[in-house]
């Protein structure tokens, strides 16, 4: 998987790329069948905003493969938990996109079958 990291407003710690480097290979087993051809950008920073509302950390993940194009946006308190947030709804989104074709799958597979008895 091609892994493109930007960073906003924020120089990014060893902590924090091997962090989100975990992250990102529980994303790259659910496509294990295309990894190669997928490429994944993610964009972590500090949010722009009002200075007493403290840190608020941003980021932001678009994965592109076989013709998907997915994208989450989080912000959270903490840095890590801001990538937690993306990464589980880049996974909902995975797995959602999955089941959607094996329903398809079954559904054609069921419509041949009902067609070839009736002949």
């Amino acid at each position: 998987m091609d892994i493109r990291i930007k960073t906003t407003n924020y120089t990014m710690t060893p902590e924090v790329s091997d962090y989100l480097d975990q992250r990102l290979q529980a994303i790259s087993k659910l496509i294990y069948e295309d990894e190669e051809l997928a490429r994944c950008e993610v964009e972590v920073g500090r949010a722009a905003g009002h200075p007493e509302r403290g840190n608020i950390w941003r980021a932001e993940l678009n994965l592109a493969y076989k013709g998907y194009h997915l994208r989450a946006e989080a912000t959270a308190e903490t840095v890590n938990a801001a990538i937690d947030e993306v990464k589980d709804d880049i996974t909902s989104q995975l797995r959602r996109g999955k089941r959607l074709h094996i329903r398809l799958a079954r559904r054609g597979g069921a419509l041949l079958k009902r067609l070839i008895r009736r002949e």
